[in-house]
């Protein structure tokens, strides 16, 4: 496998990862809202699953910067998403597409005559942590990417932020979460696995407002396992709402299957 179809099986997978929403010509940033010191962490966390994103369809554009430490680039997306479905993500002229789906992550390159079509395991050690479509669409929508319902969180403030920690310590696995006051979406969410020096760190620079939407607007992301670091931000613009959507995706002919272990990442 050549360093030039290594390079992009990574910027394909990050795109599946990390890509989803947001940028519209009437978009409104948000500022930021008031905090309340006498907030239960009960009531915080129920605030923000009260503000979850509702919608159908999304589709429009985004833009992705990614560097490895190594090397950069910037790249330009059309992307469709059916809520809890399906998302779906073309290259200029369909030289690379992607199409993901609660059960599969297939994409292929028209450059190498390749293609990879499997489950979450390569994304799920790109990024050091367990993942599926639920996470990932969660993730992108400024929203927890595990239930905080289903445990007990201490809540303190820091910052203009809720910070939100778990009072029973899971095994092996630490998580951060903070959320912002206005819209009870998350400014961050902190994934780590101490002993397999793994870092996932989640930042929303801030939220906008597209007709009744509450989205991020921009995302940046630092994915750490030992001394490997990828960070990727994110930018999406020019998205419609609930809009029809189609997902058009054939694996060409006599492409070469892509079979990735935890050395391509």
């Amino acid at each position: 496998m050549t360093n030039v179809f290594r390079y992009a099986q990574k910027w394909v997978a990050l795109c599946v990862v990390l890509t989803l929403l947001l940028g519209c010509k009437t978009k409104k940033i948000l500022a930021e809202g008031s905090l309340n010191a006498n907030l239960s962490a009960k009531t915080v966390i129920r605030s923000h699953y009260q503000n979850s994103l509702d919608f159908k369809t999304l589709r429009g554009k985004m833009k992705i910067d990614y560097s490895d430490g190594e090397s950069s680039q910037g790249l330009s997306l059309s992307v469709r998403i059916k809520k809890d479905s399906a998302i779906w993500m073309s290259a200029p002229l369909g030289i690379v597409k992607v199409y993901i789906t609660p059960q599969r992550v297939t994409f292929y390159n028209k450059l190498e005559n390749e293609y990879f079509d499997g489950d979450f395991t390569y994304l799920s050690n790109l990024l050091g942590t367990d993942l599926d479509y639920g996470k990932i669409q969660n993730l992108l929508l400024g929203q927890a990417m595990f239930d905080m319902r289903l445990n007990k969180y201490d809540v303190s403030i820091s910052g203009d932020n809720y910070v939100l920690k778990p009072k029973n310590t899971i095994e092996l696995f630490k998580i951060l979460f903070e959320i912002e006051p206005k819209n009870f979406k998350m400014a961050s969410q902190i994934l780590s696995q101490p002993l397999k020096r793994r870092l996932l760190d989640i930042n929303y620079k801030n939220y906008q407002k597209i007709n009744k939407w509450i989205l991020p607007n921009q995302i940046f992301i630092v994915a750490t396992e030992g001394t490997k670091r990828n960070t990727i931000e994110i930018e999406y613009r020019n998205m419609e709402f609930d809009e029809p959507v189609s997902f058009p995706y054939k694996i060409p002919n006599g492409f070469k299957e892509i079979v990735l272990t935890k050395d391509d990442i």
